[in-house]
């Protein structure tokens, strides 16, 4: 019982119910139509007929009086499918006709109307064949009656078959309802069932839950394929704040433990302005430290959680890279290092935010800076930009060690350092926030070794209605790979 009820206050039931009854009015109206516009001319075609044939046996009796007139209609009465014709005289007696049986009243009248009457056709047993017909009775000089009619069977017959039909139509409708109700049903409710319980998998803690796709490209797979997108960045967020919240506590761990060692050595140990001075200096280093690493996880919190349409904006790439060139090169030759670009002649825009897509430039060359210098020889970095397929690419590439493949997914992480970086100062979060700006602009951080060397880029949606279609030059940046 509980089932049913289930079932008829679905959307489908209803759904079912309202086919059903809006198919069944508009087929009953117009087979009911049909039916009406169909008698009324058959109607129509039998007073035409009998009128006619009245008006023919009309002038007969004028022309030739009775006599021609019995001749006449005993010659059309044996006819097959012949009207209805009866002469009597003014006793009643029947002359000639084709008409065994009538009520008396209608030759008694001869008021020249039109009545439905049953009778009984002369040759044909009475108890079951009598049928009906319309007829006309006029009255002649002399005391003739005259009838004539047309029979209905064929109009009656053709009413049946219209009734029958609309009562079988009608059990069809009904029949086709239920089984379309109940093929909608079943096939709506398993899938409202199947997000019903990945939703309660989801509720439970399960963020893998993901919702099925039939791969018919309807409207329920549209459906399951953007709330799976969903799925997918909600368990990404929440992933990332699982992976902060353990890194914060391993990674702040050691400073804060340092923090604290100096500042109780600093109370145990110092004896004059001078050593409380240097620890209370070393301790504002340290806080700066770890001022500089909350910082950074706040803007790429920020960065995650900002909607992409909200910031972006056409930008001409060939200036960003230009302005971080002008900026980076002095540092980069004071390193012992040169900064090259490679950008196309014609103006290369993009969909970004500036201030974002700048920050990322930023952060790739003081990576190259910090650990892109190559074990001989002078540090080249190169800037560059160009169009690769419906996509525009951004691209640092130096000429040092470059990152073993097996860790260039891990160093995107938060706070990940390889060992052999550990030696230069800071946080393992700057290619986190390059990834994170990457990812609001739909693409995603991705190297390359280039033997040597290593190429960063990050790929962004091009204007939709800019002109440009420039290409790089031939640089390194340029190497297809992902």
């Amino acid at each position: 019982m509980t089932r049913l009820t289930r079932f008829t206050r679905t959307t489908a039931f209803k759904l079912s119910l309202l086919y059903i009854a809006v198919f069944t009015v508009m087929s009953g109206f117009l087979l009911l139509y049909i039916s009406k516009s169909t008698e009324k001319l058959m109607s129509e075609q039998v007073v035409q007929d009998v009128d006619s044939e009245l008006k023919n046996l009309a002038d007969v009796y004028v022309r030739g009086g009775a006599r021609e007139l019995v001749e006449t209609i005993d010659r059309r009465s044996r006819h097959p499918d012949a009207n209805l014709y009866l002469l009597v005289d003014f006793a009643g007696n029947a002359l000639v006709g084709n008409i065994a049986r009538l009520p008396t009243m209608v030759l008694e009248e001869a008021d020249g109307g039109l009545h439905r009457v049953r009778y009984t056709r002369l040759g044909q047993e009475p108890e079951n064949a009598e049928r009906q017909a319309m007829v006309r009775t006029f009255e002649l000089r002399g005391g003739f009656r005259l009838l004539v009619g047309r029979d209905l069977g064929d109009q009656l017959l053709f009413s049946n078959l219209l009734g029958n039909a609309l009562r079988l139509w009608l059990i069809v409708v009904v029949i086709m309802g239920v089984i379309t109700w109940l093929f909608v049903n079943h096939r709506v409710m398993k899938r409202i069932d199947e997000i019903s319980a990945t939703s309660r998998t989801i509720m439970e803690g399960d963020l893998t839950g993901r919702l099925p796709i039939a791969g018919n490209d309807d409207e329920f797979d549209r459906l399951a394929i953007n709330l799976n997108d969903m799925l997918e960045r909600i368990e990404l967020l929440m992933q990332s704040m699982k992976d902060v919240t353990d890194n914060i506590a391993h990674d702040l761990k050691t400073p804060l433990t340092r923090l604290q060692t100096r500042v109780e050595t600093a109370l145990r140990e110092a004896r004059d302005q001078a050593d409380y001075r240097g620890a209370l200096e070393a301790t504002l280093e340290e806080t700066d430290h770890l001022l500089r690493i909350f910082n950074a996880l706040l803007r790429i919190a920020r960065i995650e959680a900002t909607a992409p349409a909200s910031v972006m904006e056409p930008v001409d790439l060939n200036k960003v890279v230009a302005e971080i060139a002008e900026l980076y090169e002095p540092l980069v030759e004071e390193e012992g290092g040169r900064l090259e670009t490679d950008v196309p002649e014609k103006a290369l825009q993009a969909d970004c935010n500036r201030d974002l897509i700048s920050q990322a430039l930023v952060n790739l060359i003081e990576n190259a800076l910090k650990y892109g210098h190559p074990d001989s020889g002078e540090l080249l970095i190169r800037i560059s930009a160009w169009r690769e397929g419906d996509r525009v690419v951004l691209a640092v590439t130096d000429n040092g060690p470059g990152i073993p493949e097996k860790d260039q997914d891990r160093v995107k992480e938060r706070f990940v350092r390889l060992e052999e970086s550990r030696s230069e100062p800071g946080t393992g979060l700057g290619l986190s926030l390059v990834k994170a700006v990457a990812r609001l602009h739909g693409g995603d951080l991705r190297f390359k070794n280039e033997a040597p060397g290593l190429s960063a880029r990050m790929d962004l949606a091009p204007v939709s209605n800019g002109t440009d279609h420039g290409q790089g030059g031939t640089g390194t940046g340029h190497t297809d790979g992902s």
